[in-house]
């Protein structure tokens, strides 16, 4: 038993010779370096390749509507590439601005044989004035006054003051006064039309306006002698009634050719 026990270990002693030889071995052996991974590109090269997905662009946020934020709204254009513009608003003339061009300007120029159209008498201008005595004791009369003769022409009337110190009316100088307003172009036309054919008629006792108030160089004074004949204003809201002073300024060098372009426009003058 024993001889078969020495034998087996004897047996066994070349094999752990052999575990340490192919240790010593690798050892001596110089160690081959790695091989650089290699990227998932590279990996992914020979398989089927998934397509990228198309990106889907975000919506543009949405213009806010809150106050005071002004919304964005894309602008149209056409098929030229051209953004559409608005068009400009139209102009309207003057009812009583087109019967002079068509009508009254070509008579006067026959009837008085002007060499120049530009000799044709116009209108200039035309001057509303309200004279305000008590308002040195009450500055208060002054912005009712204002507020009427607003209403009335259409434009912001203006405060006028005392020139020179009148001992007699107790005014003094730069003292306010009165109120005027001077209308031009498109205002003045529309005034005039409503103070011929709606203001004059409501007149009571009307008969006419004086054809002699003419002060030799083709100017018309017109006096009324109350405010509540003019539609704009509410006779309940009236504290007083006040008269006017309408003053109609033309580029006429004479009394005859002033009288001549109001008839065209229609004046109603009375018969003498």
């Amino acid at each position: 038993m024993a001889e078969e026990e020495k034998k087996e270990t004897v047996g066994e002693e070349p094999a752990a010779a052999e575990t340490v030889t192919t240790e010593a071995a690798e050892a001596a052996e110089p160690k081959k370096p790695r091989a650089p991974r290699k990227p998932k590109e590279d990996a992914a090269e020979g398989a089927d390749a998934k397509p990228d997905k198309p990106k889907t662009e975000k919506a543009p946020p949405k213009a806010k509507t809150a106050e005071g934020e002004k919304t964005e709204k894309p602008a149209e254009k056409t098929a030229a590439g051209k953004k559409e513009e608005a068009p400009p608003p139209q102009k309207i003339t003057p009812r009583l601005k087109t019967r002079y061009q068509n009508e009254a300007a070509p008579a006067l120029m026959k009837k008085f044989e002007y060499k120049s159209p530009m000799q044709i008498p116009r209108f200039d201008k035309i001057v509303v004035n309200v004279g305000c005595g008590d308002a040195r004791d009450n500055p208060k009369i002054l912005e009712s006054v204002v507020s009427e003769i607003t209403q009335i022409t259409g434009q912001k009337a203006v405060v006028t003051h005392a020139r020179k110190s009148v001992a007699n009316f107790k005014v003094r100088e730069g003292m306010p006064v009165g109120v005027k307003v001077t209308l031009r172009a498109s205002r003045m036309w529309e005034f005039l039309d409503r103070l011929l054919n709606v203001v004059l008629p409501r007149v009571r006792d009307f008969r006419g306006i004086n054809p002699n108030a003419f002060d030799g160089r083709g100017n018309y004074a017109l006096g009324l002698r109350e405010q509540s004949i003019f539609p704009e204003i509410d006779y309940d809201k009236i504290d007083k009634i006040r008269g006017m002073d309408i003053v109609i300024c033309t580029t006429a060098e004479t009394d005859e050719e002033a009288r001549e372009l109001l008839v065209q426009m229609g004046a109603p003058f009375a018969r003498s």
